[in-house]
């Protein structure tokens, strides 16, 4: 048994009885996509029974929608442009043995990145959670003026 590459990213292996197998990765990759398609749903899903979240945290927990602000050291619009959510910051106390900030709520260190804006109010509309976008609320505020 024998294989031979050639160029064109086609392999072919032959054995010693004559039966040969032509293989293109162009073709293997054309049947890849076609099998990976998407199926959409256009109707709103509601998960929050399949997330494990409590039920206290998804309705008593506002995300916030923004784009950071570009570090100081950076010169360059490298990660300013996915927007980022993050939970709002709930009761922290100083933990008395090791001095260490400690907080009971698992929401509260988590920030999710995105990359549109519509994304990210997907995702929170589909989770039940109630969202604050400053991008429309200044824009509703200050767009008359």
């Amino acid at each position: 048994m024998w294989a031979d590459r050639s160029s064109g990213g086609v392999i072919k292996v032959c054995d010693m009885e004559g039966r040969s197998l032509s293989t293109s990765t162009w073709r293997l990759a054309q049947d890849q996509t076609r099998d990976t398609q998407l199926i959409t749903v256009d109707e709103k899903l509601d998960i929050t029974t399949l997330t494990g979240v409590p039920d206290e945290h998804i309705k008593t927990r506002k995300v916030h929608i923004f784009v950071p602000a570009r570090n100081a050291m950076q010169s360059g619009a490298n990660n300013t442009k996915k927007w980022k959510m993050e939970f709002d910051n709930r009761e922290r106390w100083e933990n008395p043995l090791m001095g260490w900030a400690s907080t009971a709520d698992p929401l509260s260190n988590m920030v999710l990145t995105f990359s549109t804006k519509e994304d990210a109010i997907a995702f929170a509309e589909k989770n039940g959670f109630e969202f604050f976008d400053p991008v429309a609320w200044f824009e509703n505020d200050h767009g008359n003026q």
